[in-house]
């Protein structure tokens, strides 16, 4: 009997081995700790940097003669999506480990695709794109595949976020008596505005837990932060003058915003040549923290943990049901 089972045993505990290892591998790839994507001109052109989320350990990943921007990390972190204009100038959507290293191009298209999205469930990118005469967008697989068009309106589209349960797309249309925030299936089905309202709502960021949307609204003598409840009522605004704010994001428990600001506009009077820096801010609109302090913008900033990771959940559960399964 004993000699029957052990080819069994070797194959349980090789396949136990060979998870544990794929596991450490997808692990190792992903930042230790949590972590802001952003765009800085600090190197004369955009590119792509990292850093702490107390601002400390700032590097350059992408460190390319083209233009680099609008990150956006993979649910595990162990990749970033970004736009790059490194092949005949004008906008792709690229690919990149958390590193910087083996970039690729998920996109290849004459006219311009931009502000990428990677869904929660990992599965899925959405983005902008012109291609059709005016921006829309699109979703395509995590490489490049079945790019197919979501929106198909005469009016732009732009700036797709996701819900946490990768079931509903947030985006802002702009032009027509209609512009706003709008909210939709993942198949372009059941379209609504999220608060009629809010005409001049750009930027919608979803929160990882549902319940809110954090927004950009101009105004003057700059933009500020706003946040609204997922079901378009309770409109609060977070900041005010005397700053200039856009891209917010939020921090993976849903209780920070981090976001760009141009600081002190009402005493610059041409306030429009100011650097802009990355902030983060509590949800209630306390605790205010400069994160970058630089003579060149710094942007479009995007926040991983790896504590709320795909990778992280994926880890718990192989291990304990792998354990489970064993114990039986």
């Amino acid at each position: 009997m004993t000699r029957k089972r052990f080819p069994w045993l070797v194959f349980i505990g090789a396949t136990v081995f060979s998870n544990f290892a794929l596991l450490s591998n997808v692990w190792t790839q992903a930042p230790k700790k949590a972590q802001i994507a952003f765009v800085s001109g600090r190197d004369g052109d955009g590119e792509i940097y990292v850093m702490d989320t107390d601002g400390k350990n700032q590097r350059n990943l992408t460190n390319h003669p083209a233009s680099d921007f609008a990150p956006t990390w993979s649910p595990d972190g162990r990749k970033i999506a970004f736009v790059s204009t490194r092949r005949r100038g004008n906008s792709d959507i690229y690919v990149m480990d958390a590193k910087g290293k083996d970039a690729q191009r998920l996109t290849d298209h004459p006219e311009s695709d931009e502000k990428p999205a990677w869904s929660p469930d990992g599965r899925k990118i959405a983005f902008s794109s012109n291609r059709d005469g005016n921006w829309e967008i699109y979703v395509m697989n995590t490489d490049g595949k079945n790019q197919r068009n979501l929106t198909n309106h005469p009016r732009n589209d732009t700036s797709p976020a996701w819900s946490s349960d990768t079931r509903k797309i947030a985006f802002r249309r702009v032009g027509g008596g209609t512009p706003g925030i709008y909210v939709m299936d993942t198949d372009g089905q059941n379209l609504h505005r999220l608060n009629d309202e809010l005409h001049r709502a750009t930027q919608p960021a979803l929160s990882p837990d549902g319940r809110r949307v954090a927004f950009t609204l101009g105004g003057r003598p700059g933009n500020d932060i706003y946040v609204i409840d997922a079901d378009g009522k309770n409109v609060r605004q977070l900041t005010g003058p005397p700053m200039d704010d856009i891209c917010p994001a939020w921090s993976p428990d849903s209780r920070q915003i981090v976001f760009a600001s141009r600081k002190n506009i009402l005493e610059q009077r041409n306030f429009q040549n100011r650097n802009y820096d990355i902030y983060v801010i509590d949800v209630d609109g306390n605790n205010l923290r400069n994160l970058t302090n630089h003579q060149s913008d710094d942007q479009e900033p995007a926040w991983f943990d790896p504590t709320f990771s795909v990778a992280t959940a994926d880890k718990r559960l192989l291990t304990w049901g792998w354990l489970k399964q064993l114990g039986r």
